[in-house]
């Protein structure tokens, strides 16, 4: 088992994934039960504490994930988490790419238009983005290799390739989607949250901010020239499908306007 105090002579990690980034107590997990008798806790696995991370993040949120926290939910101890993990950081990957787990990929050679595959892939990256808020700032952190991720970043390569772009131009187009869409799904899903924080709908919400621009004469010229108040009578989760829709709808048609050779 890693003891804190040989954790803190260690260099800085990068990855839970790169070559000997496992903990001695992981290594057997991979295997199956470790053998009893060496202090291995019983009824616990790498699964079973990344589900159990997952929860709490989703339940209480980033800054609130402790160790401690986690071994209190399993009913464990702190420490029995090291047969497993040597980190937090280590658990926060495992528990990240488990979240990509759970998009479902479309098959890129089924013969199905690559415009809909994208929207698919697009529509499946902001819905994880909502349902999971924490999963964007440790996206931007950790070095997503994860086998989950990178199952993702097959798929999105596969169908972009099929757009008839040329190779130099694909990354390009990845980024212009997904970058897109991680920010919307961002900034969607802390909205979300902070509306269920303050005990407020997402739609009273944005009416006590919009009064309040619109107090300011210019503001408010430019939120009505601009549409970013509520529109047509719509709810703010109906107005905010159609922004999605037409940005990425946008986004497929310059994709399509850069393909070679097409009038």
């Amino acid at each position: 088992m890693v003891r804190a105090a040989d954790q803190t002579r260690r260099r800085a990690r990068t990855s839970v994934w790169l070559e000997g980034k496992t903990s001695r107590g992981a290594a057997e997990a991979s295997r199956g039960s470790a053998p009893r008798g060496n202090g291995q806790p019983s009824g616990l696995d790498r699964d079973r504490i990344t589900g159990a991370t997952v929860h709490l993040l989703d339940a209480e949120g980033l800054a609130k994930f402790s160790m401690r926290r986690l071994a209190a939910e399993l009913d464990v101890t702190a420490m029995s988490l090291y047969w497993y993990v040597d980190t937090k950081d280590d658990l926060l990957e495992l528990a990240l790419d488990a979240a990509y787990g759970e998009l479902r990929l479309p098959d890129p050679e089924s013969g199905a238009d690559w415009r809909d595959q994208l929207r698919e892939l697009a529509t499946g990256y902001r819905d994880l983005l909502v349902r999971h808020p924490w999963v964007s700032p440790l996206a931007g952190t950790f070095l997503n290799i994860g086998p989950h991720y990178l199952d993702f970043l097959l798929t999105v390569q596969r169908v972009v390739r099929r757009t008839g772009l040329p190779p130099d131009a694909l990354g390009g187009a990845i980024s212009a989607v997904f970058q897109f869409v991680y920010g919307f799904g961002t900034i969607e899903g802390h909205f979300v949250r902070r509306c269920a924080a303050a005990g407020v709908s997402q739609d009273e919400y944005v009416r006590q901010a919009m009064a309040r621009v619109e107090r300011t004469p210019e503001l408010g010229e430019l939120v009505a020239e601009s549409g970013m108040a509520p529109r047509a009578g719509g709810t703010v989760e109906e107005l905010r499908e159609r922004d999605f829709s037409f940005a990425l709808d946008l986004l497929v048609a310059g994709i399509e306007a850069k393909v070679p050779g097409r009038t």
